[in-house]
């Protein structure tokens, strides 16, 4: 079984604060809003458009989004 976008983001907490990676899983895992349960791209990409925080950045979901699809 895949695991959800939120496992796969969570791979990438404990690294550098100065990589934003490891900042927007960082910062996923704080959010108990998140989506944890879904792979679907739109369905994550309109929560990250719409909760507009500075820690989550819409490029950072794109390129961990086409990690994940590869994975």
């Amino acid at each position: 079984m895949r695991d959800t976008f939120y496992q796969f983001v969570l791979r990438h907490r404990g690294g550098s604060a100065s990589n934003p990676k490891h900042r927007f899983a960082e910062r996923v895992f704080e959010l108990h809003d998140f989506p944890k349960n879904t792979n679907d791209f739109y369905e994550l990409s309109t929560y990250i458009e719409m909760q507009a925080d500075d820690a989550i950045p819409a490029s950072i979901f794109d390129e961990l989004w086409e990690e994940y699809k590869t994975k």
